[in-house]
């Protein structure tokens, strides 16, 4: 039990704040919509719900996944996060059906509903709520990066570097990004409803909305089947190799690996050398290249072998001299 409590704290901060802040948009929502009767509401209602329930088991597996390589899982625990993520997009998935099919009825059989300004008030506070949990996992997508962007650069870095951010910080920039968006659209959609006679306005936007949930749950699914399955990193293969090359004694690359386990890599070079070399001058290198490579962010662990130099240049990326 001690150990779980010690992994809870390294779990990503971003997912817990959504989570918590979407379970008291979802209350406030959910309540709104019992003496309202608004279909947008009731959208944005599941929305929430599924979102918090989503960002929750997250930030759980993201936790989980930090726990130590064991003798039964050499390779650690790092898929962890993106199982975890596969299972959480099917919730979403229920909330977007859902969602869906309360606004198709609503189109077919539209009804006036009441409660317009207390409608607008709650949701332009939540849209307040979970715009700043946008920002917050904006700034933990700048900080995966290492930059430390402000104001609209800081929106045009998160986006520049969405990928390159955390499997969790991506889910939750997604799923507040359509969160925002949905509670923009859903007072758009209660204004007009309010103003003209076409009803169906409501649920045109819970359809919408329950459309940009579907296009979460597609991206977060094809993300993390990747990871699940494991899926090497180009970026990092190429700043890894350009490493390895600045080691004097290594003279070319024959092959690397950087395989994405989570949020951690696992990486394999094969590295040509002068085959001169004496044993201890190669134990020497291996030795250099492990300490040299686990200093990048996110390396757990480090495979050397070596070849002798066949004079013919491999690593394409150039030496990094």
């Amino acid at each position: 039990m001690k150990e779980i409590f010690q992994l809870l704290k390294k779990g990503n901060k971003s997912a817990l704040t959504a989570a918590i802040v979407n379970v008291l948009v979802s209350i406030i929502k959910g309540t709104t919509y019992i003496f309202t009767g608004n279909v947008a509401m009731f959208a944005e209602t599941l929305h929430s719900l599924g979102d918090a329930a989503n960002q929750f088991f997250v930030f759980v597996g993201s936790a989980l996944s930090k726990k130590r390589p064991t003798k039964r899982f050499p390779n650690g625990f790092g898929r962890v996060v993106n199982l975890v993520l596969l299972g959480a997009v099917l919730i979403v998935g229920i909330m977007a059906f859902e969602t869906i099919k309360e606004g198709l009825a609503h189109i077919f059989h539209p009804t006036e509903s009441t409660g317009f300004l207390i409608n607008l008030l709650v949701l332009g506070v939540c849209t307040i709520l979970e715009g700043f949990v946008l920002v917050k996992a904006m700034h933990e997508i700048a900080h995966d990066v290492g930059l430390e962007s402000r104001g609209l650069k800081l929106f045009k870095d998160s986006i520049a570097n969405f990928g390159k951010a955390k499997a969790a910080t991506r889910l939750v920039f997604l799923e507040d990004s359509v969160a925002t968006g949905g509670g923009l659209l859903a007072m758009i959609a209660i204004i007009i409803s309010y103003y003209t006679p076409y009803h169906q306005a409501e649920g045109i936007a819970s359809v919408l909305i329950g459309i940009l949930m579907f296009i979460v749950v597609g991206k977060v699914f094809l993300d993390n089947a990747a990871g699940a399955i494991g899926e090497s990193d180009e970026v990092m293969q190429v700043q890894i190799g350009q490493l390895v090359m600045t080691d004097p004694d290594v003279q070319d690359i024959q092959v690397i690996t950087v395989l994405k386990e989570g949020d951690f890599f696992h990486v394999e070079v094969e590295v040509e050398l002068d085959p001169e070399m004496t044993l201890a001058q190669v134990d020497d290198v291996k030795d250099r290249l492990e300490e040299s490579i686990l200093t990048v962010k996110g390396v757990v662990d480090v495979l050397v072998t070596f070849d002798e130099d066949d004079s013919i240049s491999n690593w394409e990326y150039g030496d990094g001299r």
